[in-house]
């Protein structure tokens, strides 16, 4: 069997990075910049608790729908997924599925994150999965590797969480107390307040809510954004400085078109189901006082546009939502996302904003609509995320940068975040910032760009850390108990 011999080592030092000019830029501007993480799914409970994991299988595998689905693809039975088989077994099966996974980033990310955790630079596999899962479990043990550990290793300054207007953030005033390198905020995520898709759940949502704040049932559409206004006020002063909204679109509604807020929650309350003009128009009523709520108090709005959540009709009765079974979206969102920011902009109540689409069809809409609404108040008010969810691998990344470079201004740019649930998931900004490094030196090697080490080191810092240093209002002395 003929051998090839190549330069190009797999995770190298220079791994992505095609010529001097991106290595430079990564290695000297890049690397060693620090995490602003403003946007994932951690446990608040584990970072304050400073927890550490039995063994890998439950801090790399639990919850992780990117693997789940590559092994249900592989014909990989649930019972090693979400089942009942052992974490070892569960491991077992995902390293078997690992060498399968090749040109998917599943390839990428397992490796640089054995790599950059545990020093695990042979390649992963079913043959080696059980000396691997004894050997990193066994370094799970030691408090290196608890959750503060972890984030710290990998340079992560801020961390902010996901969390329903009825947590108690008592974790993070706990955490806030403690002496720490890590600052850990909450991130105000009122999805459920308008999700009255589901009467039931919604129902027993607005007992809890009223409950919370203004001591009873919510009957009135005032009552609900009385309640809401109640618990803001409750995360600003423990230190949240950012909202975020999962939404398949942005609903606007025309003022001839309206329908009585009181009515439509009387209808909720007596178990009737919303006509879908009903549903959209009360979600628009209830985000638009949310979104003014945010300008008030000086918050960053964060609107994640595009998923088809829940597809599986079965498969959700038997696992629940959120386990691997949503998918891109193909919902029209130009129109109505101009109508819903202009509405909040023709009164100067529009927040900061960051815009991010699950469909890569959309990148140009979001990348032109962002130029729409920028005032010249602060620099990027208004934002085009980063790749998200199934767009944050190599390909995705280079067309949002690409979109963003071409209608407007990537060197406002904001930059990565994690929108992980793993402790072990921050290897995804050396990914980012590596594709972000390659994409500008080959613009120079091409010609396109000059070869000024200074200003391009500057952008290059500004995008990975900078720029969201200044835009989000974090600070420690903003809590005020």
């Amino acid at each position: 069997m003929q051998t090839i011999e190549t330069q190009h080592a797999f995770l190298s030092e220079d791994f992505l990075l095609q010529n001097k000019y991106a290595s430079i830029l990564y290695h000297t501007y890049a690397k060693n910049q620090p995490i602003i993480d403003y946007h994932n799914h951690l446990p608040p409970s584990q970072i304050n608790s400073n927890q550490t994991f039995e063994n890998i299988s439950k801090i790399w595998l639990a919850g992780d729908h990117y693997k789940w689905r590559a092994m249900r693809t592989l014909g990989i039975s649930e019972k090693y997924i979400t089942g009942d088989a052992t974490d070892r077994e569960k491991f077992q099966k995902w390293a078997e599925t690992v060498p399968y996974t090749l040109r998917n980033p599943l390839y990428h990310w397992t490796h640089l994150e054995l790599k950059r955790y545990f020093g695990i630079e042979e390649l992963l596999t079913g043959e080696n999965a059980d000396r691997i899962y004894d050997q990193t479990t066994e370094m799970l043990q030691g408090q290196d590797f608890s959750t503060c550990s972890l984030l710290k290793k990998m340079n992560v300054e801020t961390v902010c969480s996901t969390d329903d207007p009825t947590d108690t953030l008592e974790e993070h005033v706990q955490f806030s107390k403690k002496e720490n390198d890590l600052d850990l905020y909450p991130a105000f995520r009122p999805d459920k307040a308008y999700a009255v898709e589901n009467l039931e759940t919604y129902n027993q949502y607005l007992l809890k809510l009223g409950e919370l704040t203004i001591g009873k049932l919510i009957y009135s559409f005032e009552e609900l954004i009385q309640a809401l206004e109640i618990r803001v006020q409750y995360f600003h002063d423990r230190g949240c400085r950012v909202s975020d909204h999962g939404l398949e679109q942005l609903s606007y509604f025309e003022n001839d078109l309206s329908y009585d807020m009181d009515g439509l929650l009387e209808m909720l309350r007596y178990g009737n189901t919303l006509l879908p003009e009903q549903v959209s128009f009360f979600k628009y009523r209830v985000l638009k006082e949310l979104s003014k709520m945010y300008h008030a108090k000086g918050w960053v709005q964060q609107f994640h546009l595009g998923a088809l959540r829940n597809t599986n009709t079965r498969m959700l009765q038997v696992l629940g939502p959120d386990t691997g079974f949503d998918s891109i979206g193909d919902f029209d969102q130009a129109k109505s996302l101009a109508k819903y920011l202009n509405a909040l902009d023709s009164t100067d109540q529009l927040s900061r904003t960051i815009l991010y689409n699950l469909n890569p069809r959309d990148n140009e809409v979001l990348a032109t609509m962002i130029g729409n609404f920028n005032d010249g108040s602060i620099k990027g008010k208004i934002q085009f995320g980063s790749g998200w969810w199934y767009m944050d691998q190599k390909d995705g990344m280079e067309k949002q940068i690409n979109t963003l470079s071409n209608m407007g201004l990537v060197s406002c740019f904001i930059g990565m975040l994690t929108d992980s649930r793993s402790f072990l998931s921050f290897p995804r900004h050396e990914y980012f910032r590596r594709i972000l490094c390659n994409l500008f030196g080959k613009d120079v090697e091409n010609g396109e760009l000059p070869w000024d080490e200074a200003w391009l080191g500057k952008i290059i810092e500004d995008i990975c850390y900078k720029n969201a240093k200044n835009y989000f209002d974090f600070h420690p002395n903003n809590i005020n108990y």
